[in-house]
């Protein structure tokens, strides 16, 4: 159901480049729960967001159902999100 190979995000902040994730391989299969832990800073939140189809990564593959998410276009994207991807948006705060 969702397979990452070699995924990548990096960001440039100034003339640095931030290696948020850096070659995950991750595969979940239909019905497996998981959980995604790590101290803070340490990629989580960019995961899911590459895992939600809010962010696109840097390199490497996401392939969802069966298809790979760097063919899909905006719409197609947003229609998997809406019909497909739940979200709980939690801010530090609460």
């Amino acid at each position: 159901m969702i397979h990452l190979e070699n995924l990548c995000r990096h960001f440039e902040v100034g003339n640095q480049i931030v290696r948020a994730l850096d070659e995950v391989d991750l595969e979940i299969n239909k019905k497996e729960y998981v959980s995604i832990m790590g101290v803070s800073g340490s990629g989580k939140s960019t995961l899911l967001n590459i895992l939600g189809l809010l962010d696109t990564p840097t390199s490497g593959s996401y392939v969802l159902s069966g298809v790979s998410t760097s063919t899909m276009n905006d719409d197609e994207m947003a229609h998997i999100r809406s019909t497909k991807i739940g979200f709980i948006f939690q801010s530090f705060h609460l």
